[in-house]
């Protein structure tokens, strides 16, 4: 994305990706949305009480207001890019978890809870998110050492390399969790 929106800020890009995960928080402090352990714990086995924050519609919405916010202060194409960015989130989420995300916030309606559950093949999950971290990697370093200037491409460089370092300490993190 960072690529086809130079104007848009790298941060911008990374809170948006994680923007219904941030929005989890104040939820999960107040007791409104929750992380249950199932079965012996570890990497995916929770099932995540986010009936707000992860829900399609107040995904949609989540998405619309960073897009709003963003276009705002970036322009119309970049708001654009940012809700999208931030809806993706939703639509990964579906792949990989257990069905425990709603149609409508508060699970209104009590419709069938969705997700296609990648989490239930541990050695599939991890496959897919080593994937997803080489994949961005390589799309953010080729965008990086196209910069046109020296002084920001060194920048760029250091940042993606920052970055990579953490996700791929973060994998880590979930790869050790499983033979705990």
């Amino acid at each position: 994305m960072k690529s086809k929106t130079p104007e848009l800020p790298l941060w911008s890009l990374v809170v948006s990706s994680q923007l219904l995960d941030i929005a989890f928080i104040p939820f999960n402090l107040a007791g409104v949305e929750s992380i249950v352990p199932i079965g012996e714990g570890g990497y995916a086995q929770v099932i995540i009480y986010a009936f707000y924050t992860h829900s399609f519609l107040g995904a949609l919405l989540l998405a619309i207001l960073a897009a709003c916010i963003a276009g705002g202060f970036w322009g119309k194409k970049s708001g654009v890019i940012i809700g999208a960015v931030v809806f993706s989130h939703w639509i990964l989420d579906l792949i990989v978890h257990h069905p425990d995300m709603p149609i409508l916030p508060g699970n209104a309606g009590d419709f069938p809870l969705l997700g296609f559950g990648l989490w239930e093949s541990v050695f599939a999950s991890i496959l897919v998110e080593l994937l997803i971290i080489i994949v961005g990697s390589f799309f953010y370093f080729r965008y990086a050492l196209k910069s046109s200037s020296p002084e920001r491409k060194g920048k760029s460089i250091a940042v993606g390399c920052a970055m990579t370092a953490f996700l791929f300490l973060t994998f880590a993190f979930d790869i050790i969790s499983v033979f705990s």
